[in-house]
């Protein structure tokens, strides 16, 4: 696995040793030692994704950094979280991802009405495997337990992403006051129910 960790909250730190690491293109700041860069076209999710991607013009514009070296990266001053998934399957938001080992498998998920609501795209991207995954949000990332007792509704513009036994479900929050003009603004929620857990960030988008 790949040695990733915050050099601060707001800067990732990968120590390459003859490894790869795939980021999003641009977010290298810094480097020491011997490290190549080059275009990622596919970025672990194979063809069939990529298309998908490319039809809906939601691309995700990947580099791949390999070598020896430490590398170091960030995005527009935002909180970086690193995750260690073992085995399992990280649903997240394309403009959420940083950066995340080669050996992690990506594909993406048909995000439907919440993508489209918050203005992410019909599509979000699934992560899977052993490895880590650096995710980036406004502000610390806040991580909700969802249980079968306890369903969580989400703000979609706050909405980052989830792991484990979960099911979604889109719902209109529509009364009398949202018909004349008094409603609260969060007319609709994105409603999680199953096992497992949420991520969100205290800002909306």
């Amino acid at each position: 696995m790949t040695s990733f960790r915050n050099n601060t909250d707001r800067l990732l730190e990968v120590r390459l040793q003859d490894e790869k690491v795939l980021a999003i293109a641009g977010a290298m700041v810094a480097y020491t030692g011997s490290i190549k860069f080059e275009k990622s076209l596919l970025g672990g999710e194979g063809i069939f994704g990529a298309l998908k991607r490319k039809v809906t013009n939601e691309g995700m514009q990947l580099m791949q950094a390999s070598g020896n070296g430490t590398v170091f990266f960030a995005h527009n001053a935002f909180e970086i979280t690193v995750l260690a998934l073992a085995g399992e399957k990280l649903t997240i938001e394309s403009s959420s991802l940083l950066a995340y080992d080669t050996s992690l498998k990506t594909g993406t998920s048909f995000a439907g009405l919440r993508g489209a609501s918050s203005g992410q795209g019909l599509f979000s991207t699934t992560v899977e495997g052993n490895g880590n995954i650096a995710v980036i949000s406004q502000g610390n990332l806040i991580m909700l337990e969802v249980t079968p007792s306890t369903p969580l509704r989400v703000d979609p513009d706050a909405f980052v992403g989830f792991k484990g036994d979960i099911r979604q479900e889109f719902v209109f929050d529509v009364n009398w006051r949202t018909m004349i003009g008094q409603s609260s603004g969060e007319s609709y929620q994105h409603k999680f129910t199953g096992q497992g857990v949420v991520y969100i960030q205290p800002a909306e988008r």
